[in-house]
């Protein structure tokens, strides 16, 4: 009996899921019954990063897409930090504070560097 009851306390959460599962496969099979289906050529070729997929793999990028990568690296450690450090920012008090203050001074740090290497300047 008492393990029908702890049971019964995930029925929402399954309820949930099969919503979920039901909109999405419906979503799916929609999209294909209302959508145009005219492949050509361009639209099944393979597309990568702007480059050609079947290249010579000794092909050279250029420095500024390392550049824009580890921007948006910076950037989305900053948003991943950010979102627990402002839950348990009434715990952790002055110190978890001042902490995310300097890792956020490192980050604008990198981002200073990064705009002086000319990583935003599209030419």
């Amino acid at each position: 009996m008492a393990s029908e009851d702890f049971l019964i306390n995930y029925l929402p959460i399954l309820v949930f899921i099969a919503v979920a599962a039901v909109i999405a496969g419906a979503a799916v099979v929609l999209s294909f019954l209302v959508g145009k289906q005219n492949p050509d050529a361009e639209k099944l070729s393979a597309y990568e990063c702007g480059f050609d997929a079947f290249d010579d793999a000794r092909h050279k990028f250029d420095v500024r897409f390392y550049l824009v990568a580890i921007l948006f690296i910076i950037f989305d450690l900053e948003i991943a930090f950010l979102f627990p450090w402002a839950v348990t920012l009434g715990d952790i008090g002055m110190f978890g504070f001042w902490s995310m203050v300097v890792f956020l001074g490192v980050l604008t740090v990198g981002f200073i560097y990064e705009w002086n290497k000319g990583a935003l300047d599209w030419e």
